[in-house]
């Protein structure tokens, strides 16, 4: 008798087991319905107003569709429109200054947020009032802040009469009206706008890393530079890699600095593939090979979605 009591007693543990693993199991089946639940209405919002423009604007990139044939049935052309974008002669030279724009706005925009991190790291009133300022900067329209700008750069702007008047030039330098300046002009204005929302980002990752550290550094004799190159650089290199990609996307989405403060020009010294994408539907009205430049910049957007994407998980899972 005793001997079938001992062999039930396991068995009423593993079936007890058993069924909280079961109800383990349900709970968690159910909390992925709920958020499945969750998401469904960003989903359909992201299906009505992202996916269906994208999937017409990829329609459009392969038929001829112009003003003419706006509101008939498209004719299928194939890639004609990516052969005439590129046989015009603006593509290519759009390509190269959207690389060079978008390197000059990463690098100044990271090392210029990181560095602002770094100096408004201590929480004292002075760094808060800047804090404050830059996100003001940062929530600027960037048609207010172009326009700003604009005035500034102008030969007889703020910028301008500085350097003059300090005997740096003898005439105001065209920075706006130059081939030599205005694509340089444009990106570092750019790089301005983007350098808060980095600094926020950067400075939110250094005030993680535990004051004992420093602490510890200091006691060892280290000084303020090498706390910088050996501690806050790695510790913030998983955020800095998130933060390039973003900057990247954003400095190749770029158009309002663009449209306010050059129109593109001189020429087409500031074209970039977004801008040219503009031209080519909303000014010469030719829908097809502005949609086919379009697609082409969409493109290059996702393999840095998913560049990002993948930079983002490897964070998680390293965390």
């Amino acid at each position: 008798m005793s001997a079938d009591l001992t062999a039930a007693r396991p068995t009423r543990r593993m079936s007890a087991s058993a069924g909280r693993s079961r109800r383990t199991s349900r709970r968690r089946a159910m909390s992925r319905r709920g958020k499945l639940l969750f998401a469904l209405p960003a989903g359909v919002f992201l299906l009505i107003f992202s996916f269906f423009p994208l999937a017409q604007l990829s329609r459009m990139s392969v038929s001829d569709v112009s003003a003419r044939t706006l509101n008939s049935p498209w004719e299928f052309v194939g890639t004609d429109n990516f052969v005439g974008s590129a046989t015009q002669g603006s593509l290519f030279p759009a390509f190269g200054n959207t690389v060079v724009f978008v390197l000059i706005v990463t690098v100044i925009g990271l090392i210029g947020g990181l560095a602002a991190a770094i100096l408004l790291s201590t929480s004292t009133w002075l760094s808060a009032f800047v804090l404050g300022l830059m996100v003001f900067i940062w929530a600027l329209p960037p048609v207010v802040n172009g326009s700003v700008w604009k005035f500034l750069l102008g030969d007889a702007g703020l910028i301008n009469s500085i350097i003059t008047g300090i005997g740096l030039s003898p005439s105001a330098i065209p920075f706006l009206y130059d081939d030599r300046f205005a694509l340089l002009s444009v990106a570092i204005v750019n790089s301005w706008a983007v350098v808060p929302f980095n600094a926020l980002v950067f400075r939110a990752a250094i005030l993680g890393i535990p004051g004992e550290t420093f602490e510890a550094a200091r006691i060892d004799g280290a000084n303020r530079w090498q706390e910088i190159w050996h501690m806050i650089v790695p510790a913030v290199r998983p955020t800095t890699l998130v933060l390039a990609v973003l900057t990247i996307v954003y400095a190749f989405r770029s158009f309002d600095f663009i449209f306010v403060m050059t129109y593109g020009g001189p020429g087409v010294a500031t074209n970039t593939l977004p801008f040219l994408s503009y031209l080519q539907a909303f000014v010469r009205f030719d829908f097809g090979m502005g949609a086919a430049t379009a697609v082409i910049s969409v493109l290059l957007v996702l393999v840095l979605a998913v560049i990002y994407a993948r930079s983002v998980r490897s964070e998680e899972a390293h965390s």
